[in-house]
């Protein structure tokens, strides 16, 4: 069974960006979020001397003379924006355009146009890129920065084959704030439904479920909690949410994005379940996904996650963004 990299973890520009491939939550794959802070990156000669042409909300045209060697990570900014910083603990929506700083080669790009781009949550220890991380924070919303760094805050000692990054090579990423993205669903308070588990929100809007009495459902069953009015979730969608998975036999959460932030996958690399309980939801809304056993959700279980063949899951999940 496939499994879904936490969002921006060392090999996620690899699986989201180039090929789109996830699959359904996986609690392996979702470190803890830590309390310490980040500080601002500076720019440097290395950074300097990227140049970038090209309007906002177009893939930048980037020249630089390869091999860029930069000793740590330096960040210079391209276009100043005039919207919100970027603060910890926020989340926002990026374009971007990677190269490989040492040998010259493009490697990726996304967001542009009507391409759903990337979502980076400004919270370390979860794994992300950092040099992704170094950039994005302190920014401002409509920023273009330029951001070169050495392995160390790039893929580490291992490189990258999917991408073509070696070990010992340095990366360049161009990128561009777009917006800051809510962490919870702002949708129309629903009426619950009689016999779905009941969700109680945190003041942040984390949820805590508790499974009601009987046995659960025996088909696939949704529930609206919050009426979203933006755009409807497709089977080609790529969709940022925040989302608690636990199995109704003994409530146990197993999986959850809570703590570190929203998440963005293909919604059409899910489970079959989960895909089909998003599709035709909107944005702004948060749905109740209860999955029976079977070729709806882990079909055999999932050992890892502490499924077995017969369990139901239930997924309490807010639809934050999709593209």
């Amino acid at each position: 069974m496939r499994t879904l990299p936490t969002f921006l973890t060392l090999t996620a520009v690899a699986a989201v960006a180039l090929t789109g491939c996830a699959a359904s939550p996986d609690p392996a794959a979702t470190p803890s979020a830590t309390t310490a802070a980040i500080a601002c990156t500076d720019p440097g000669s290395t950074s300097d001397a990227v140049t970038v042409a090209g309007d906002a909300g177009a893939e930048p045209t980037v020249t630089f003379e390869a091999p860029l060697a930069a000793k740590e990570t330096e960040r210079t900014v391209v276009t100043e924006g005039t919207g919100d910083a970027v603060k910890e603990g926020d989340s926002v929506a990026i374009s971007y355009a990677a190269y490989n700083a040492t040998t010259g080669a493009k490697l990726t790009a996304g967001g542009f146009g009507d391409d759903a781009g990337l979502t980076v949550n400004v919270v370390d220890g979860q794994g992300v890129i950092p040099g992704i991380l170094k950039g994005v924070a302190c920014s401002n919303v409509g920023d273009r920065v330029a951001v070169v760094f050495p392995p160390a805050d790039g893929f580490g000692e291992t490189g990258n084959t999917d991408l073509g990054v070696a070990a010992t090579d340095q990366l360049l990423f161009v990128i561009d704030i777009k917006e800051k993205l809510p962490t919870r669903a702002t949708g129309e308070d629903q009426k619950p439904t009689d016999g779905f588990p009941a969700v109680k929100l945190a003041d942040d809007g984390e949820p805590t479920v508790t499974m009601p009495k009987g046995d659960p459902p025996a088909d696939l069953a949704v529930e609206v909690l919050k009426k979203g009015d933006g755009a409807a979730v497709t089977d080609t969608s790529t969709v940022t949410v925040q989302y608690t998975g636990a199995i109704w036999a003994t409530g146990k959460v197993f999986d959850q994005s809570w703590g570190v932030g929203p998440t963005t996958f293909p919604v059409s690399g899910l489970i079959t379940g989960f895909t089909q309980g998003l599709v035709g939801q909107t944005v702004g809304s948060q749905v109740v996904i209860v999955i029976p056993p079977g070729e709806l959700g882990y079909e055999g279980g999932n050992e890892t996650a502490g499924i077995s063949e017969t369990d139901t899951l239930v997924f309490v999940v807010d639809i934050i963004a999709a593209a």
